[in-house]
């Protein structure tokens, strides 16, 4: 097949990027990587069209190149392509080295014993020092595009492969300061600065010189490049990870790695050199720098940080927040020994100052209180663990960062735990303590307030408990913030008790400080109500949390008071648990009593029982038997009742266990129901199910997602009735589907089966036309037939036929699409297919072998399917 147009190039693209799975998975995307390169070379396709081509193959090398032998073969063309391109200029040399580069690192097969690993290296490297250019490789308008790219292609593969530059890092210094791209090469040489230092340190080796090296440019020294390295610091590390520490530990630290004078001296001159050209850098760039020669750097012996000093008096007045972030970056490395107090000042000053603006956006408002909420700033002082403020941060200075109620969720609770850090600092001044811990206490009760109203929205509850939670965590040691605090949640549970939840969720988040006594007061609160009310589900969801202690008597009163209006099963259940509750924290008499009483009072039989066994539990048990056997087990056996549920636990009672298929699913002859195709499935059980679904799921984006199928109960030799699943395709085409089966078994498992995939041939989506007046059939046909030109397509094919004729295939396959007919010289056949298409049939007068038939239809995709089906009518007859 020949080279494909533009419009072929665009459509099969597009069909591509529509679902880049269902492509590959379908008879053009075996070919799409081969026919992609091979167009490449084409003289028809112009090269807007050929970068369109490799603009996909960086965007989905994974699927164009799926093994390494696929993508060696796809590098070397790509390198081929690449020595044929003419002199003059060209818009493909940059995408074809972005395209080969990719090739070799996504389908993993960047390697020593890689060809195209050898070719494209050596030639990246010529680029990327200037030494390759104008000899084929285009005019002198292209050098530097050229160069920045493979600089950008070089620090691809130093990433996937730290150390493998490592041989190069003296030639690539050399090309700082030449004309050529500043930013590209600047990235590059920290970069393979970064991994040679942290390579030799963990390998306990020194510099052995790859500052000083020389050109090799002459091809008669050493390989540059050095995979021995690359394999030695095979860990990926991230350039901007959150934190440096994992690049120090263990023995074979950077602080091992000693350099000679003469090396400490080359290494100085290399990072000054860097960052003398790095105010020339995007910044974006320029923080990426900082982030790679600071984590090269730190803990290095003999490198005094004061490198960076003339860049951070340069950016301590930065705007930008990406250089901001690497500002603070360098501060938590090298702390005091970089930054002065001057420095320091000035710094938290910014911070403060830019967090008050009022027309900064939000995300970055909540960078500057979170910058100012992280400010490394004596860390070593203060004990492990503990959080506290940096010491130039005061009352004065953060008077404009106090949280209000007007703030959004997020800005609120960052400010309100910038006051919790202030109020656990001693203040000079005992009136300014006192005044900030009684504008926390009064922005806590303007948060209950909110979430105390009866419809208000749930997110202003959750506001209220994350602050609630945030007071709780920073300020456990007062006990003159924590007292009001508990006093107000009792508040706002007497005003709200559907906010039970919240409640437990608290409980089991703080620590005792805030959640002993809290239990104790929320206690209280409950059983001095009536358990009349409509929010006694709420009261006892709380009990059965904080149903402990030595108010049992209190307790059992207010359960026996409630026992009468718990009618549903769900309310006895919530009473049942306040009992196993008791339970566990001793029982006694009061409570084998209340047990007795509800054995034989409640209405549901299933309450009844979970009363009585608790009942004789109590009474034969001892306490830690009790304990034990109102414990999760370890061991989950069958279970046939909600009793061994209760005794086993519920996460026990509620695993999925993935079993065979217990059952056999096939497709049943077609009905014609319904304003889509229905498949009708038919289902045979090979042992009794209960509460069966099954779920669909369709391969590729072809269909829109099927619905679950439920049947009640199936029995094994009992025929079933047929089961429809209605389906919706995007695109008339044949698919399968997979099935999974969620069924329920005698013994009260619930079991998982992943069936055989249901095929959904081209036929099944067929679909008849309204059929019109007798008389008016022929017309009607020929309308159809004449619409779908000259928009649609038209084709011709042979229907072979079997020894059953003409007359017996129509009757057999085609008998509810047909429109005219004069048997047997002429059959005119209409056929709907879902969403939109349609698909129209003349069958002429049979012949000896077959019988030709001319096809139209207003979707040009859907002639190659049908084709097949009319050829396979035969067979399938």
């Amino acid at each position: 097949m020949g080279p494909l147009s533009r419009e072929a190039w665009a459509q099969r693209l597009g069909a591509f990027r529509a679902s880049p799975s269902a492509f590959m998975a379908g008879p053009e995307g075996e070919g799409l990587g081969r026919d992609l390169l091979s167009d490449l070379r084409s003289e028809k396709l112009t090269e807007q069209t050929k970068v369109s081509l490799l603009a996909l193959s960086l965007e989905f090398p994974a699927q164009l190149w799926p093994d390494a032998s696929a993508a060696e073969a796809a590098a070397t063309f790509l390198l081929d392509t690449l020595v044929l391109l003419s002199p003059r200029p060209s818009a493909l040399r940059r995408p074809l080295l972005l395209a080969a580069t990719t090739a070799l690192v996504a389908g993993g097969a960047l390697g020593p014993t890689s060809g195209a690993s050898g070719r494209l290296l050596p030639l990246l490297l010529g680029l990327a020092s200037g030494r390759d250019l104008g000899r084929g490789f285009g005019p002198a308008s292209e050098q530097r595009p050229l160069q920045a790219t493979a600089c950008e292609c070089l620090r691809e593969l130093e990433s996937c492969q730290p150390g493998l530059l490592g041989g190069c890092l003296g030639l690539l210094r050399g090309l700082l300061g030449r004309d050529g791209p500043v930013q590209p090469l600047s990235l590059l040489v920290a970069l393979v600065l970064r991994n040679v230092l942290v390579a030799q340190a963990r390998a306990g080796a020194s510099l052995r010189g790859l500052l000083t090296a020389g050109d090799a440019s002459t091809g008669g020294g050493p390989c540059p490049w050095d995979w021995t390295l690359a394999q030695e610091g095979d860990v990926h590390l991230q350039p901007q990870a959150p934190s440096w520490l994992a690049a120090e530990e263990g023995e074979h630290g950077l602080a091992a790695l000693e350099p000679s004078p003469e090396e400490a001296r080359e290494l100085r001159a290399t990072v000054a050199q860097l960052l003398d050209a790095s105010y020339l850098l995007a910044p974006v760039a320029q923080a990426q720098l900082l982030w790679l020669l600071g984590w090269g750097l730190r803990g290095l012996r003999g490198q005094p940080p004061a490198l960076f000093k003339p860049q951070l008096v340069r950016l301590l007045s930065t705007a930008q927040l990406t250089l901001l972030h690497a500002v603070l970056a360098l501060k938590a490395a090298f702390g005091e020994a970089l930054f002065t107090a001057q420095d320091e000042a000035l710094l938290l000053h910014r911070l403060t100052v830019a967090a008050q603006h009022p027309a900064l956006p939000s995300p970055t408002h909540l960078f500057y209180l979170h910058c100012l909420l992280s400010f490394p700033e004596n860390w070593p002082l203060g004990p492990a663990g503990e959080e506290s403020t940096p010491l130039l941060l005061g009352p004065q200075l953060c008077q404009g960062l106090l949280p209000s109620l007007l703030h959004d969720p997020l800005a609120l609770l960052a400010r309100l735990h910038l006051l919790c850090l202030l109020c656990a600092e001693e203040q000079e001044e005992k009136g300014q303590a006192e005044s900030l811990r009684h504008y926390l206490e009064e922005l806590l009760a303007g948060l209950r307030r909110r979430a105390a109203l009866a419809r208000s929205p749930r997110a202003l509850a959750t506001l209220c408990f994350q602050a609630s939670y945030l007071v709780a965590c920073c300020l456990a040691g007062q006990p003159t913030v924590l007292t009001p605090l508990i006093h107000g949640l009792a508040q706002l549970y007497q005003a709200r008790p559907a906010l039970a939840p919240h409640f437990v969720d608290l409980l089991d988040r703080v620590g005792p400080e805030l959640g002993e006594p809290l239990r104790g007061v929320l206690q209280q609160e409950v059983v001095s109500g009536t358990g009349r009310d409509g929010a006694l589900r709420w009261h006892l969801q709380m009990l059965a949390k904080v149903a402990e202690g030595d108010a049992q008597s209190a307790i059992l009163r207010f359960l026996q008071a409630a026992a009468g209006h718990c009618t549903d099963w769900g309310l006895q259940q919530a009473l049942l648990q306040v009992c196993r509750t008791l339970l566990r924290s001793g029982g006694g008499s009061g409570l084998a009593d209340l047990l007795q009483a509800l054995a034989g009072q409640l209405e549901d039989p299933d309450g009844r029982d979970h009363a009585r066994l608790y009942y004789l539990l109590l009474a034969h048990l001892s306490g830690p038997k009790l304990g034990m056997a109102l414990g999760p087990s370890l061991a989950a056996p069958a279970l046939a009742s909600s009793l061994v549920a209760e005794n086993q636990g519920f996460a026990a009672a509620l695993t999925v266990q993935e079993a065979p298929a217990s059952l056999r699913l096939s497709v049943g002859p077609r009905r014609f129901e319904g304003p889509g195709p229905v498949l009708q499935l038919q289902v045979e059980a090979l042992q009794p199910l209960y509460s069966l679904e099954l779920r669909f799921r369709v391969e590729g984006q072809l269909y829109e997602p099927l619905g679950a199928v439920h049947v009640p109960r199936l029995c094994p030799g009992r025929p079933a009735r047929p089961l429809r699943l209605p389906l919706q395709p995007r695109r008339p085409a044949p698919t399968h589907l997979g099935v999974r089966a969620l069924y329920t078994t005698p013994a009260g498992l619930t079991c998982h089966a992943q069936l055989p995939p249901l095929q959904v041939k081209f036929s099944d989506l067929f679909l008849p036309f309204p059929q019109p007046p007798e008389g008016a059939r022929p017309g009607f046909f020929e309308e159809l037939w004449a619409s779908c030109l000259p928009k649609g397509a038209e084709s011709r094919v042979w229907c072979p036929l079997g020894p059953q004729g003409l007359e017996a295939l129509v009757s057999h396959h085609l008998e509810p699409f047909v429109v005219a007919a004069q048997p047997p010289d002429s059959y005119c056949v209409a056929i709907r297919l879902p969403p939109a298409s349609r698909l129209l049939l003349r069958l002429g007068a049979a012949q000896a072998d077959g019988v030709p038939v001319a096809l139209r239809t207003d979707d040009w995709a859907v002639l190659p399917l049908a084709g097949d089906y009319l050829r396979g009518l035969s067979a399938a007859a």
